[in-house]
């Protein structure tokens, strides 16, 4: 079982979010929780970053949530950090919300 941490800005995010995309939210969280494999629809790792993203479709938009775990391996993590979040627009929107992820990681250690 995995022990998971939110950031107050994303649990935040996710409260101010309709009522369906914050049960989904919860819902991929408790699977991450108890599952060692999660499918890529949810979960895919960033490429040169020691981030991962956790995707939330509702409608046409799709909200990410950045975050980290403590194993270089996703499958042997035990612990995961949710740390920030945005509203997907563009591919651009990634630079700036690793940026800052990688200040709120670095704060929260």
């Amino acid at each position: 079982m995995r022990e998971i941490m939110i950031s107050t800005d994303c649990l935040d995010f996710i409260e101010s979010q309709d009522k369906r995309v914050s049960l989904k939210f919860f819902q991929i969280i408790e699977v991450m929780m108890e599952v060692k494999v999660v499918h890529s629809t949810f979960v895919k790792k960033l490429i040169n970053t020691n981030f991962y993203e956790l995707r939330i479709k509702s409608g046409n938009e799709i909200r990410i949530i950045l975050f980290t775990v403590d194993h270089p391996n996703f499958i042997e993590s035990s612990k995961i950090i949710c740390l920030n979040r945005f509203v997907k627009k563009s591919n651009k929107d990634y630079k700036k919300a690793i940026k800052i992820a990688e200040n709120l990681l670095n704060n929260y250690l």
